[in-house]
């Protein structure tokens, strides 16, 4: 047990503490558990498990796997490695700050500040933030930002560096955000390809591509989630139109055609998404499936196994708990660490 609990939180061996109270055989008691999951959490070394866990729930770990393309965005030539590092330094301190004020999960689809620096602020089109240091910022009404969905460093590992992808985006917030992954594509699912000339729209590439019957069951739950973080472009930053190439020398021009995300997308249950504020709307009408998602995701992360059927009981005991102290992230390690999950396996 202290081996677990230094591992999940601290991604060390335990301590001496953790060991004398594991070999007198206090660990057991609830009271004591507690006080010792504080007392990680407050120390220095809980970095380590902030770090280590957003980047694999989040999928932080792809960060570098592609470039935005040169022609298309120059303005992030050589990937901007300021911004690429401040991008994901903002999505580690989020995660701290609502795991330091114990603050509610929903903050993780909407919240009202967002983690910022002077480059990260002139990315997002906020003024007044100076200097290096990110630190918390109030957004300001009517923002375009707010939770994790709209944090460059997840808009770019769900791009490709040259394109977005509505399905990438898409099947992305049902695996990591809701926790119900979609079946795989058939097989003669097919491609769809950017048109780099601009001569259809990529809503207009998927309209033709939900047509087929094999397709169109799971593209009806994914495109309308994805399509509503279409104005986001591959690092994050906010468009109306599309970057295109074209002429015979391919020369790049931001005018393209319209992002059309304003034409409304209806899901299974009949609810519509239009923009980043519909399915921010959507994704908070069930804190519960959100709870469950992020339980599982730690749950697994601290146990290092994969979840089975005989765990779902501890899952939904945790969830349960969860409305009574306001969905908070602390409590909701807290609950994990006294789950019948993570005291038996």
């Amino acid at each position: 047990m202290a081996a677990r609990l230094s591992y999940f939180l601290w991604n060390t061996p335990p301590d001496d503490e953790l060991s004398n109270l594991a070999e007198r055989g206090l660990l057991s008691r609830p009271e004591t558990l507690r006080a010792q999951v504080e007392r990680l959490l407050n120390h220095s070394k809980a970095q380590g498990f902030i770090q280590n866990f957003v980047a694999q729930w989040l999928d932080l770990r792809l960060i570098d796997f592609t470039v935005p393309d040169s022609k298309l965005y120059p303005e992030y030539g050589g990937g901007d490695v300021s911004l690429k590092q401040s991008m994901v330094k903002e999505t580690e301190l989020f995660f701290a700050e609502l795991l330091k004020r114990d603050l509610s999960l929903a903050h993780f689809v909407d919240s009202d500040f967002a983690i910022l620096n002077e480059r990260l602020a002139q990315h997002y089109g906020i003024a007044g933030v100076k200097g290096l240091a990110l630190r918390p910022v109030q957004l300001p009404p009517g923002s375009r930002r707010g939770g994790v969905l709209t944090q460059a460093s997840v808009l770019k590992v769900t791009a490709n560096g040259t394109t977005t992808s509505p399905v990438n985006r898409g099947v992305w917030v049902l695996r990591n955000i809701l926790g119900k992954p979609p079946d795989p594509p058939p097989p003669d699912a097919g491609a769809i390809e950017p048109d780099i000339r601009g001569a259809t729209t990529i809503r207009q590439q998927f309209e033709l591509h939900r047509r087929v019957a094999s397709c169109a069951g799971c593209h009806v739950k994914i495109d309308p989630l994805g399509f509503a973080l279409e104005k986001y472009d591959v690092m994050g930053g906010w468009r109306e139109n599309y970057r295109v190439l074209s002429g015979p020398k391919l020369t790049m021009t931001k005018n393209g055609p319209p992002v059309e995300t304003d034409s409304k997308m209806e899901l299974p249950k009949g609810q519509v998404i239009a923009s980043i504020d519909d399915l921010k709307k959507f994704l908070l009408e069930d804190k519960d499936q959100l709870a469950r998602c992020l339980t599982e995701k730690l749950l697994t992360y601290a146990t290092g196994k994969g979840l089975r059927y005989s765990d779902r009981a501890a899952v939904k005991e945790i969830v349960t708990r969860l409305p009574a102290k306001n969905y908070g992230l602390r409590s909701l390690v807290h609950e994990v660490v006294q789950s019948r999950t993570f005291l038996n396996q």
